[in-house]
């Protein structure tokens, strides 16, 4: 009874505080009109409300040009949502502007200012205003996780002011302006996540006061700038997943205050790690991975708090010095280097150490039997020992490990000594797994009433108490560990503190790994033993987090926002939060309603009936809308443009139409699919696909630039692939062959795109038809998957017997690419897109269709791999080839291939493996003069594997050559190793 009770008291309690006043609003125009019929005292408190209205408003104004740079700011942004909708009404420093935030007093000129920008992850897009600049005293610009595109205006330098500069999560083009370089009160700069190209500005070095560099994961190029080291607040240097060159600075050991260096995925190519970075005495986490870094690995055991060192993938030779690393030390990565020598007996006996990986070198010597010595693995704590891929011939003691040690040894000749017993289990090949994770509490509790969003707070210590939690999704950009799990009880001690809230307070209900690697979570703030915030805790929550006023930690590292999401208390605050000046604004509006109401709802019919007699007349027009990010083309415009959709531009036909090549009014070449009649869609459901599809945007996804509406036409208006379908190439007619790895190129672009629709698109899409032809190639031959989505646009047969609202299930694709239980469940999952993918990697392969002659590709293959021959199916006209690296792709493509849906792997592990294919295979620039001779080495880096030639006299033009350091691959969106989300952003 107590429980239930609570529950509904507190609902009572909460509708009780809010209804009345509401109540009142809804009566108030009926009960001001019957003062009028009584009283002549109505207009004299009129006169006296709208004296105090205006007196206010005179003595708080906001400065008029930020006014009008801030319509222009809106101006410039496509806000599909409207958001920002009440910009043009009011004072924007009277509280009237959603999400602009002022000084509270006015400044010596007489004028309030604006002082904060928050426009996180409003779904806007269009562009940056130069007007930004006229924002003089704002100390905070915050345009998170939008769509915005175009380039950073040079006007932002002017905001001499500004301490926050926020753009990650966007598509910004463009080079950074130098004009940056040049604000003095800088505090940090994030741009990560973004299309920023060109070199790092060297007036950076003016940034004194910037403490975090977050540029990661764009298009930099050039040489880090060596004037950064004169920056004496730098702390955390992220630029990893670039285009950058040249050297490593040594002058960076100057940085007095440096706690992360992470520049992994650039092309440092023929440059060592300079030694003076072993010296670093403040340096919390070195990262340094595929870099092509080579030379010796430095010293590090003079960095008395270094907790991450990750230098692997690069060339790095020689043996691993012997000074002890620090105690703290969680993570050891050197896998994948040319190392060679014995493994360090100072890797013993480090406490906190988590994972030490170093496979795949020419390490040779002895495993190391006590490594776990003074390591508590109480609790959630445990060790990984990867020691696979190298020449370890022996134990130096007999291996008795505790439960919570993983110990790696395939591909070491001690496997396949006679003379060591007991060691089989660690000679299995055993993937590794980052942990994932969500909360759990033993503690059980009724549910909670449903009338509102009420949870249980699970470690309150009042038992079973309801409340409204706040939900935040929130990003560890850099942790110092390798297993979050031992440290989510330390990491929620530090969170809740930062906060100023009790522990209990402090929810991660869910945290997950993503590439780079990170750790994103989803936390779940509760009030303090009582139902729901107050208005001023939830500001005060928010503004710590948009802030960055939540101290630093070493371990966690760089944290970031990623959403900030009230919930019910979205309405809760627009009910109990109401100034004086905006109740007398309501007074005064609820006023004007009541005068002017019949005349509006007569004009509003009047209207109706009007745009109803104009529609009737115009029925064959099409429904005027703007959809974000795509133009909406003429039929006039796409008819000319493939002179009337001639025969002579018709270059495919497919289930949904024809697709034609188009040349715009401004020259652009595009690809026009023209819906045929079958179809043709109502214009809701047209706008409503097309509003899904242009929200997908990925490097390996086919962009759509625009659609067209009208005259009984529906075409959508997508990007041109000058290389045509990949079934082209794989063609006996095409006249140049792919060689292996442009082929593996393309199946790791064409993985990335499908992944993408998986797991990042919203909502999440399943292709159902991926085969070759739906898979395009650029002029790079760069692969975009194409006709994702267009399955909701096909016609659906009477014959399939849908009901109308009924979800279909009814199976589409094209036969030899359908998964088997697809077919015969009808239930669709992300595994039937990995089968399909699949059987594309056996086209890629062998160069045969998946159907033909009354062959079948799948089964053909299979048993040409039970028989021992897999490479005897090879494509012939492929070339010369890494006979290992083609038997692991044809593993994995088979693999895929699975009858079982559960047997497939997911595409994150699709991407995984084929990422260590990528790694594996030698560079193409010498793949003409390739060794016909087996290597004496199982090393991946060596660049000696064995050669197998498919075809003697057929070569690979030169164009078909890649690099394998590409950004395509370097700042790839997975890495081995690492676990993304598979939640949908």
């Amino acid at each position: 009874m107590a429980a239930g009770g609570y529950r509904k008291r507190m609902a009572s309690l909460a509708t009780e505080r809010l209804d009345p006043f509401f109540f009142f609003l809804l009566r108030l125009p009926q009960f001001l009109l019957s003062i009028m019929r009584q009283s002549r005292l109505f207009y004299l408190c009129s006169i006296i409300f709208m004296f105090y209205l205006v007196q206010r408003t005179e003595a708080q104004i906001t400065a008029p040009w930020e006014v009008d740079a801030l319509k222009a700011i809106k101006g410039n942004l496509i806000d599909p949502q409207g958001r920002l909708n009440n910009w043009n009404r009011g004072d924007p420093c009277m509280g009237n502007w959603s999400y602009v935030h002022c000084y509270n007093e006015t400044a010596s000129d007489g004028y309030l200012h604006v002082l904060e920008l928050q426009l996180l992850k409003l779904n806007l897009s269009g562009s940056l205003a130069a007007e930004l600049g006229r924002l003089s005293h704002m100390q905070i610009m915050d345009f998170m996780w939008n769509n915005i595109s175009g380039s950073i205006p040079k006007e932002v330098g002017n905001i001499t002011s500004l301490k926050l500069l926020l753009l990650n999560g966007n598509q910004l083009t463009g080079s950074l302006p130098e004009e940056i370089g040049f604000l003095p009160n800088l505090d940090r700069i994030q741009i990560d996540q973004n299309y920023i190209s060109g070199p790092i500005p060297k007036s950076f070095a003016n940034l004194n006061k910037t403490k975090h560099f977050h540029m990661n994961n764009n298009s930099l190029s050039g040489q880090i700038p060596p004037e950064l080291s004169r920056l004496p607040s730098l702390v955390h240097l992220l630029l990893d997943n670039n285009n950058l060159s040249g050297y490593l600075p040594p002058e960076l050991s100057k940085l007095p205050k440096l706690l992360i260096i992470q520049l992994d995925n650039n092309n440092f190519s023929g440059t060592s790690i300079p030694s003076s970075y072993g010296n670093i005495t403040t340096l919390l986490k070195l990262s340094l991975r595929n870099c092509s870094l080579e030379g010796p690995v430095p010293d590090v055991s003079g960095i008395p708090q270094l907790g991450y060192l990750d230098l692997s993938w690069n060339q790095l030779r020689g043996s691993i010095p012997s000074g002890r690393p620090a105690s703290n030390i969680t993570t050891i990565d050197l896998s994948h280097n040319l190392l060679n020598g014995s493994i360090p007996g100072s890797f013993s006996g480090l406490p906190n150490l988590q994972r030490l990986s170093l496979d795949n070198n020419n390490l040779d010597g002895s495993v190391p039997s006590d490594v776990w010595r003074n390591i508590d693995f109480s609790g959630n704590r445990s060790l990984i020992l990867d020691f696979q891929n190298n020449s370890l011939t022996n134990l130096s003691n007999p291996l008795s490990p505790p439960a919570n040690v993983t110990i790696l040894l395939s591909g070491n000749p001690i496997c396949t000594s006679p003379n060591q017993l007991n060691i089989t289990q660690y000679c299995q090949s055993v993937p590794v797994i980052v942990p994932d994770g969500s909360a759990s509490n033993a503690t059980v509790c009724p549910p909670c009433s449903t009338d509102l969003p009420f949870e249980n707070i699970l470690m309150s210590p009042i038992r079973c108490i309801c409340a409204i939690p706040l939900y935040v999704d929130y990003r560890l950009k850099s942790p110092g560990f390798w297993d979050f799990v031992p440290y989510e009880g330390q990491f929620q001690q530090y969170l809740s503190s930062g906060l100023s809230l009790s522990s209990y307070q402090l929810e991660v209900s869910q945290f997950m790994w993503e590439e780079g690697p990170r750790v994103k979570m989803n936390l779940k703030l509760f009030p303090n033993n009582t139902a729901y915030f107050n208005k001023s805790e939830v500001l005060r929550l928010r503004g710590m987090f948009t802030g960055w006023l939540i101290p630093d930690s070493d371990i966690f590292g760089p944290y970031e926002l990623l959403n900030f999401n009230p919930g019910w208390y979205n309405n809760y605050r627009a009910k109990s939060s109401l100034s004086t000046g905006a109740i007398v604004g309501i007074v005064m509006a609820a006023f004007a309603a009541a005068a002017f109401l019949s005349s509006l709802i007569t004009l509003i019919i009047l209207r109706r009936r009007s745009r109803y007699s104009s529609s009737k007349r115009r029925s064959a027009k099409r429904i005027p809308m703007k959809i974000d990010g795509v133009k909406d083309f003429s039929f006039q415009e796409l008819s000319h443009g493939t002179n009337d959709f001639s025969d002579s531009a018709l270059i495919g036909q497919g289930g949904y139409g024809k697709v034609y090549r188009g040349i715009l009014s401004d020259g652009t070449i595009v690809a026009i699919k023209r819906a045929q009649q079958g179809s043709l869609q109502g214009s809701k459901e047209f706008f409503t696909e097309i509003e899904l599809l242009s929200r997908l945007h990925h490097r390996n996804l086919v962009s759509l630039l625009g659609y067209c509406d009208e005259e009984d036409e529906q075409m959508l208006v997508y990007e041109f692939m000058p290389n045509g379908t990949l079934r082209d190439h794989l063609s006996a007619r095409s006249k140049e062959p792919l060689n292996f790895p442009t082929r593996l190129r393309i199946a790791l672009g064409s993985s990335r795109g499908i992944l993408y629709l998986h797991t990042e698109a919203d909502p999440p899409i399943f292709h159902r038809d991926i085969k070759a032809s739906n898979i395009l190639l650029d002029s790079k031959f760069v692969a975009k998957v194409a006709d994702f989505g267009l399955s909701r646009l096909a016609p659906e047969p009477e014959s399939e017997g849908i009901a109308p609202g009924h979800v279909s299930t009814v199976v589409k694709g094209t036969p030899g690419y359908l998964d088997p239980e697809y077919f015969l469940t009808h239930k669709l999952t992300d595994k039937s897109d990995v089968y399909s993918l699949g059987v594309v990697f056996l086209e890629l392969l062998t160069g045969m269709q998946p159907i033909s002659h009354g062959r079948n590709i799948v089964r053909e293959v299979v048993a040409a791999n039970q028989s021992g021959m897999i490479l005897s199916v090879v494509d012939s006209r492929m070339g010369s080839y890494p006979a290992e690296c083609v038997e692991k792709f044809a593993a994995l493509a088979l693999r895929c291939c699975r009858d079982e849906t559960d047997a497939r792997p997911s595409m994150v592990e699709v991407m995984r493996e084929l990422e260590k294919i990528w790694q594996m295979t030698p560079d193409t620039g010498s793949m003409s003069s390739l060794s016909l001779e087996p290597s004496n080495t199982a090393t991946p880096s060596s660049g000696s594997r064995m050669m197998v030639s498919s075809s003697s006299g057929v070569g690979n033009d030169d164009h078909h050559h890649y690099n394998m350091s590409s950004s395509d691959v370097s700042g790839s969106n997975l890495l081995s190793g690492v676990v993304p989300s598979i939640n949908p952003r």
